[in-house]
């Protein structure tokens, strides 16, 4: 095995942090002038257009957003709101403990380490400026390429810029996105991180995998052993 694939959100990020979500999009809400439970309703319901691109950049998403739920923002108040959205998403980002450091011994272990995540554009505008991004060879993200997982082009985006096979990465994630089907399908070895740490994270998970990987850890911890000690690692 020479690549190691992850899952962004509850498997790089501290997943404790989820339950801070709605809290964020309330001030988003206020910013444009809307009640906070509408926006958070077409927000939730627009999921899968934003995590594939369908809506714009954060300022057209809240835009279409806004007047969705029946409002007419101005110019001021949508920009002022973006500004907001994107603080709050920085938060909902920060990582898990121990996920930068198991990156940093991944790359020492010889290991190519790629990202895989169902997105929204407010990671995709931040991305360079996160600390995940210099620990990563290449980052694929829903936004950008126009489809979400389990779609197996993903995963192989990801293969193709880590200049690796498929067959020659693990996929790291915490479940959600019905991901490690997605990954075994296109021929990747899927790891599950349970998250056993955290008492409410299973019901943070979005279109929540059947397929459960043989191969399992409860945090990132555990994951430099267990990729490292595989017969298939040189």
């Amino acid at each position: 095995m020479k690549a190691v694939v992850l899952d962004f959100f509850g498997t790089l990020t501290d997943p404790s942090l989820e339950a801070g979500r709605r809290a964020s999009f309330t001030a988003t809400a206020a910013a444009l002038g809307v009640p906070a439970d509408d926006f958070w309703t077409a927000m939730s319901g627009s999921f899968p257009e934003r995590i594939c691109g369908l809506l714009g950049d954060t300022r057209a998403t809240l835009e279409v957003v806004a007047r969705r739920c029946g409002a007419a923002p101005s110019e001021a108040e949508v920009t002022a709101a973006a500004e907001i959205h994107l603080r709050g998403a920085a938060e909902m980002r920060k990582p898990r403990p121990e996920a930068l450091s198991t990156l940093r011994t991944l790359r020492a272990a010889g290991f190519r380490l790629g990202l895989i995540s169902d997105c929204s554009s407010e990671l995709v505008e931040s991305w360079a400026s996160t600390p995940y991004a210099p620990l990563l060879d290449a980052a694929v993200f829903s936004w950008q390429e126009g489809y979400r997982k389990p779609d197996r082009r993903l995963y192989e985006t990801a293969a193709r810029r880590l200049r690796v096979r498929p067959a020659d990465c693990w996929f790291v994630g915490d479940g959600g996105s019905r991901e490690h089907w997605g990954a075994a399908r296109a021929g990747m070895r899927p790891v599950l991180v349970t998250n056993a740490g955290y008492a409410d994270a299973a019901a943070l998970r979005n279109d929540p995998d059947s397929y459960l990987p043989t191969a399992t850890v409860d945090d990132l911890s555990g994951l430099p052993a267990l990729v490292c000690h595989d017969p298939a690692f040189p």
